[in-house]
């Protein structure tokens, strides 16, 4: 009888675990085969970042630290990148062009800088001008600090909301216990500047004793995707959890979405590092994934060529190689699609002005997703 006993009770428990493992969020994800893609801008590496200029050629970053104009077929090395630290996830990543590029020729640059006190490196915003094939004019508005030697967890997008502001994403920097809820240390942080780098006045953290005042929110992991919402204009972002717990999240002013006190997440080695999901003061993810799906760029489907997705969020999978569609109603995930089945390691995912989805996919290059 006792041994019934603890076999039943052991049997409880790895039913347990297993159903964690499993658990995404309640929805079922639908395969969705109407799509596949046609590549546009082969060989490439790591395509991290991708911006179209307006005559509709691209401007894509490699990791590696390479920064490719493609046109007309023809891809050509832009010189005068800053300098990186491409270790593990480090390297040159985001790239985003000012609202009002046409008129001012503004472009905006994420990467680990090795640039600034201490060994290692640290995420940093720059700004630049394209002249030919060389960027000028570079300034750097902001600069994570301390450096450190540890290789992941940099981040990073950029986007503009409609106030003149640009945000961007700095992950924890390996630095889990001590970063993300500690508003005076660079890490595991939403930042909003004004576009010449300045700090907001109604930055949520202005005049605050310690604190850095380019800080939009904070209690974040790894924030690898960043959209602008095309009706309401709100940011939206998702982060990389640990084994389990990738969020969504649509970051306000001066709020705390709990990294590493709640998590949805466990360690990768299967241990658990909190015992909570909510505590007041923290916010909810609107969603979140378990297992890891790994997710890596994303954007809203909006005044596209894919009638039936329009409204959509797309984001990418590094794990499963697939896109994920989010189906919303207002702020609401009501359903999940999975497109793409194998397609590759998607690391970015980008709503081009010809109305198509563009994907940055690694060992491939830029693709195009189109209907079957």
């Amino acid at each position: 009888m006792k041994n019934n006993f603890l076999f039943f009770f052991m049997l409880v428990i790895t039913s347990l675990g297993c159903a964690q493992e499993t658990r995404t969020n309640d929805f079922e994800l639908k395969q969705n085969d109407k799509y596949t893609i046609e590549m546009i801008v082969p060989d490439l590496v790591n395509p991290w970042g991708l911006a179209f200029l307006p005559d509709g050629s691209m401007l894509i970053t490699e990791k590696s630290g390479e920064l490719i104009h493609f046109k007309d077929g023809t891809k050509t090395i832009i010189s005068g990148t800053p300098e990186v630290s491409s270790r593990n996830q480090g390297g040159l990543l985001d790239i985003r062009l000012h609202p009002d590029y046409k008129k001012n020729g503004w472009i905006y640059i994420t990467y680990s800088s090795v640039e600034g006190d201490g060994e290692g490196a640290h995420t940093a915003l720059m700004r630049a001008k394209l002249k030919g094939t060389a960027l000028t004019n570079q300034e750097v508005l902001y600069k994570g600090s301390p450096n450190t030697r540890k290789s992941h967890h940099f981040g990073s997008r950029i986007v503009f909301d409609d106030k003149g502001h640009v945000f961007f994403t700095i992950g924890d920097r390996g630095a889990r216990d001590e970063n993300p809820q500690d508003i005076t240390r660079d890490g595991g942080k939403i930042y909003r500047l004004n576009d010449d780098g300045s700090i907001p006045k109604d930055n949520p953290f202005v005049g605050q004793s310690g604190a850095k005042e380019a800080i939009w929110s904070y209690g974040h992991r790894n924030p690898q995707g960043m959209a602008i919402h095309p009706k309401t204009g709100a940011v939206w972002t998702h982060e990389h959890g640990p084994r389990g717990g990738d969020e969504v999240n649509i970051p306000e002013a001066g709020k705390n979405y709990g990294w590493p006190v709640i998590s949805y997440g466990i360690n990768y080695s299967g241990t658990s590092f909190t015992d909570i999901t909510e505590k007041e003061g923290m916010e909810q993810p609107i969603y979140y994934w378990v297992p890891s799906i790994a997710p890596c760029g994303m954007d809203f489907v909006s005044d596209s060529k894919y009638g039936d997705l329009d409204g959509s969020l797309l984001v990418g999978s590094l794990k499963f190689k697939y896109i994920e569609r989010l189906i919303l109603k207002g702020n609401t995930v009501v359903g999940r699609e999975k497109l793409l089945t194998d397609a590759g390691r998607m690391r970015n995912v980008v709503m081009g002005p010809d109305g198509y989805v563009y994907l940055g996919i690694e060992g491939a290059g830029i693709a195009r997703m189109i209907k079957k």
